[in-house]
């Protein structure tokens, strides 16, 4: 049987930014990262638009592995967002994690193949506390998963993913609604995907 391999700390450097953001300052071992006013990532669905503005610093996502980012859900605005962003191109990417949208903190997953998919949950006791958000990528399709840091980990979305796409993946913030936006990543970790849905 192969041996699981350790989880691994992506260092900063290591990503390249999808659209740089206002800025980035290391503060020990994490990054915060502040947003430009108007970034977001959405493709026609529902609202008429195309916006592809977001911030996401990514690596290589393989077949058979997993990412994870920590950072703290403290929103105030409309449609503050962060968590984890896959992308293949613009028309073929997944943002995955925590957005307060209409007074409420919510988790989900837009997935967008050419048209854009919303699913999301209400977790307002999450609000102002560190959340991990993790997607792992097995052979046909992404498992999202999210939680309190340090607890259980709840299903969120399993989405159709095609293992010949050479998808990228890391942390993400978006600020659609307001300058001034920062989120501070504590932890981007790649390990072994989930081995079973439940």
């Amino acid at each position: 049987m192969p041996e699981t391999a350790m989880p691994r700390r992506v260092d900063w450097s290591e990503g390249a930014w999808t659209h740089a953001p206002a800025a980035t300052e290391p503060r020990g071992d994490s990054l915060a990262v502040v947003a430009e006013p108007g970034s977001d990532a959405w493709r026609r669905t529902a609202y008429g638009f195309v916006h592809d503005s977001e911030h996401a610093l990514v690596r290589p996502l393989e077949v058979g592995r997993a990412v994870e980012v920590v950072f703290t859900a403290d929103f105030s605005e409309q449609f503050d967002q962060a968590g984890v962003f896959v992308r293949v191109d613009a028309e073929r990417w997944v943002k995955a994690g925590l957005e307060f949208a209409d007074g409420v903190l919510g988790a989900g997953a837009v997935v967008t193949d050419g048209w854009s998919d919303w699913s999301v949950g209400a977790v307002p006791e999450w609000l102002g506390r560190r959340v991990r958000v993790r997607v792992s990528r097995g052979a046909d399709a992404l498992t999202v998963r999210a939680g309190l840091d340090a607890e259980p980990l709840r299903l969120l979305r399993v989405a159709p993913f095609d293992a010949a796409h050479a998808g990228s993946a890391g942390p993400f913030v978006c600020a659609p609604t307001r300058a001034g936006l920062t989120v501070v990543f504590d932890e981007w970790t790649e390990t072994d995907a989930d081995a079973s849905l439940h």
